[in-house]
């Protein structure tokens, strides 16, 4: 069975490590284990109730009151919550649960349904992204069973691909970027989300997708007038070296500007090559895809 740390809990919900403790002493929603060492650990029951109590007390409702409702209780003012950001978190807070109740049936169809109402566009920007954006972390951690992440992503990868699909096909363009993962890294939600970021604004895109060897990118780069090179590396095969690996970027062109993101180039501190540029949060790699 799936256990998560407070920082789990933290980073998915949004509520402090802080609060949850303090919650924890003045109320009876969550009642976590301990470990010889005193450390907390949260089931995946409680998990979902501090994604519902986080999403009531933000929306209006005072913790001493949702202490005494029920899980139905919460779940009925939950659906009655009419704030549009509400909705949005709502529908992002329930594909967590499925996922960690294993019930992708249910999954897949919250996503549907948000596809049906809003369109496919909308559904990965305001729902696929943040969802992508909180159980990251997860994944990275591996504190989810990889059977939850496989089944997961697999869904969700299908629907970035629907969506990449259905944005106007680009016969005209000023801009052409390569979108690669190195060898050894099979995580490709980010660089998906990207591309179909890419092509939303009419940028043309090379997707090489996964496990890419240096040689084919320098192949590829000698033969085509390419604008950029991007790569997100989220959690690569234990023998990667991310040192090497820019040492092997250098080796190609540097006439194009390379764009690394990911979880593994936020604190990275080595000296790279003046055409590598390091994207280190959202917010930056977002900024740089609006200016291209």
């Amino acid at each position: 069975m799936s256990s998560y740390t407070i920082k789990d809990l933290e980073k998915i919900s949004g509520i402090k490590a802080h609060t949850i403790r303090i919650w924890e002493q003045r109320y009876n929603f969550l009642q976590p284990q301990r470990t010889e060492t005193n450390i907390r650990s949260y089931s995946a029951d409680e998990l979902k109730v501090i994604l519902n109590v986080s999403l009531l007390n933000k929306y209006g409702f005072k913790i001493s009151h949702i202490d005494k409702m029920s899980s139905e209780q919460m779940e009925e003012k939950i659906m009655a919550l009419n704030q549009l950001d509400a909705q949005k978190e709502r529908v992002v807070n329930a594909l967590i649960k499925e996922m960690v109740s294993l019930n992708m049936v249910a999954f897949e169809r919250q996503l549907d349904l948000y596809i049906g109402q809003k369109g496919i566009e909308k559904t990965i920007n305001e729902i696929i992204f943040p969802y992508l954006e909180r159980v990251g972390i997860l994944w990275v951690t591996n504190h989810i069973n990889p059977a939850q992440e496989h089944l997961a992503t697999n869904i969700v990868r299908q629907k970035i691909i629907l969506g990449i699909e259905r944005l106007t096909p680009l016969l005209n363009y000023s801009k052409r970027i390569v979108l690669f993962l190195p060898e050894g890294e099979y995580h490709e939600l980010g660089l998906l989300y990207v591309h179909f970021l890419l092509k939303q604004k009419g940028i043309y895109v090379d997707y090489l997708g996964t496990n890419v060897p240096m040689v084919d990118l320098k192949y590829l780069t000698e033969f085509k007038k390419v604008d950029y090179l991007y790569c997100h590396i989220t959690m690569p095969a234990r023998n990667f070296k991310l040192d090497k690996f820019f040492t092997n970027l250098a080796t190609i062109n540097p006439q194009i500007p390379i764009i690394l993101s990911g979880q593994l180039i936020q604190e990275y501190k080595g000296k790279i090559s003046s055409n590598i540029h390091l994207k280190r949060s959202l917010s930056e790699t977002i900024a740089f895809l609006q200016e291209i």
